[in-house]
């Protein structure tokens, strides 16, 4: 089972994990410190402009429907960074050095190249939207904010609260994945396709917004390889 979780650590960087609200991420699912667990949906968008009025009007009350079914709080976030073609990049690299013939093979090097320098230069940015499913238990919910505060700074575990845990998450993702299932189904009802974030997806979308400079140099698309166990967030 792949898992993330902040580590003990004591070093500088370490620290400013106390002040973060993960404390594992595995199963698909980040689990919150007070105990709450959410699931991430990207989600595709959808060029309002483009369809008819009667199209238009079908999607917003379709939409209208949506949040009005719901009976808990989802989060909608938009996520704008600067695109990445490192892998499409790749890709030219490698085709070109399988071509045999040397017209082709500088035609892939120049046009590589001049693609890489567009977007450098263009600073084009890429947008994914995104909308987070909770669920929070009756504990998660009734931790105050100095118990918060008092875990963040003295945080502590042993053997009896991680097998409470377990069992806790086994119970409560059950009604995670009903939520799950209810934004999904509304959403593809307005039209929209959704996809759920895997773990190691998870994992990459935090260690990008967390060090957004780091991420563009250091690529963590091998983290099914790693020991995730030993991972941090930040």
């Amino acid at each position: 089972m792949d898992t993330i979780h902040q580590g003990t650590h004591k070093d500088p960087a370490g620290s400013t994990q106390l002040y973060l609200r993960i404390a594992e991420i595995h199963d698909d699912v980040v689990v919150l410190k007070n105990g709450g667990l959410r699931a991430v949906l990207e989600v595709d968008s959808v060029n309002v402009n483009l369809k008819s009025e009667d199209e238009q009007n079908a999607l917003t009350a379709a939409y209208q429907n949506f949040l009005n079914s719901l009976e808990f709080p989802i989060q909608i976030v938009m996520r704008s960074k600067k695109l990445d073609i490192s892998n499409y990049l790749a890709t030219l690299k490698n085709a070109g050095k399988k071509q045999k013939n040397e017209i082709l093979k500088n035609q892939i090097t120049e046009y590589s190249e001049y693609i890489r320098r567009l977007v450098e230069f263009a600073d084009i940015m890429e947008k994914t939207f995104y909308v987070v499913v909770p669920y929070d238990s009756v504990s998660s919910t009734s931790v105050s904010m100095f118990q918060n505060f008092w875990s963040f700074i003295h945080p502590t575990d042993t053997q009896s609260a991680f097998e409470k845990r377990k069992k806790e998450f086994i119970t409560f993702n059950k009604k995670l994945e009903q939520n799950v299932e209810q934004v999904e189904g509304s959403l593809e009802n307005c039209g929209l396709k959704t996809r759920r974030l895997a773990t190691a997806e998870l994992i990459q979308l935090f260690y990008g917004i967390y060090n957004p400079l780091t991420a563009r140099n250091e690529k963590v698309d091998e983290l099914t390889k790693l020991d995730l166990a030993d991972a941090q967030v930040a």
